[in-house]
């Protein structure tokens, strides 16, 4: 099927997979449409938020269709906080972001509190939170039909404990798009907080860039899509700025 991204905000990367620069944080989500299934990357910093990525999917798909698949790339309230909202969908996330939601929830709220996220809104959010159906140890590749596939792969720790990266792969002549959640930024440095893992984010970063290659789209957390040498670039900055090879 050919995708019209014709709903407001929405960027077409390939095909038959886009992404959205949400308001607020300038997060990213994305959607990748395959022949029979498709699949939300991120879901936005509330549950309103989420709602409303899901509409737009809907309209986006035309045909009573509807996600049928959310990978996470990270456990920070502006990538989560709206999964609940994607009901019936299959949820992905690196193994472990099950516990961080189980045992850190009061921890997200109080981060999304901090950042500017209405209390009332964020403790709704917190409260919905479930863990990820299928914790992805390493990787899995999900068909998602017509030709696309999207390689779902842990490649931290980095900028958390838990990194999920998405390579799309869609029909012959599409260039690959790589998803990377916050292991890359283009609107500003990348942020270390107190759970990332500084000493190997620049190595989550060679498995990223040898999944993707030079010609693939690499679509940050926050900001515009890069390419390889802006990957490469930033990973050489943060093995300075940490103090490894």
């Amino acid at each position: 099927m050919k995708v019209t991204w014709e709903e407001p905000g929405w960027e077409e990367l390939a095909p038959r997979v886009g992404r959205r620069r949400l308001a607020g944080w300038d997060c990213t989500a994305g959607l990748v449409v395959g022949a029979g299934a498709a699949l939300m990357v991120d879901a936005g910093a509330s549950l309103g938020e989420g709602a409303r990525l899901r509409a737009e999917a809907r309209a986006l798909l035309g045909t009573d269709r509807d996600v049928t698949h959310l990978a996470l790339t990270h456990p920070h309230f502006d990538h989560v906080f709206g999964a609940a909202a994607f009901t019936g969908a299959q949820v992905f996330g690196a193994a472990g972001l099950g516990a961080v939601f189980a045992h850190g929830a009061e921890d997200l709220r109080a981060d999304a509190v901090r950042h500017g996220l209405d209390p009332r809104d964020a403790a709704e959010a917190a409260d919905a939170l479930v863990p990820p159906r299928d914790p992805v140890p390493d990787e899995l590749t999900l068909d998602l039909g017509g030709g696309v596939r999207a390689r779902l792969v842990n490649v931290g720790p980095g900028h958390t404990a838990h990194d999920l990266v998405v390579l799309v792969t869609g029909p012959a002549g599409s260039p690959e798009v790589v998803f990377c959640g916050d292991l890359v930024e283009e609107s500003g440095e990348p942020q270390a907080g107190p759970d990332a893992v500084s000493s190997r984010w620049p190595a989550a970063l060679d498995r990223l860039l040898g999944l993707g290659g030079e010609e693939a789209v690499y679509v940050p957390g926050h900001g515009a899509a890069v390419n390889a040498a802006f990957v490469r670039a930033q990973r050489d900055a943060l093995a300075t700025r940490f103090g490894v090879s």
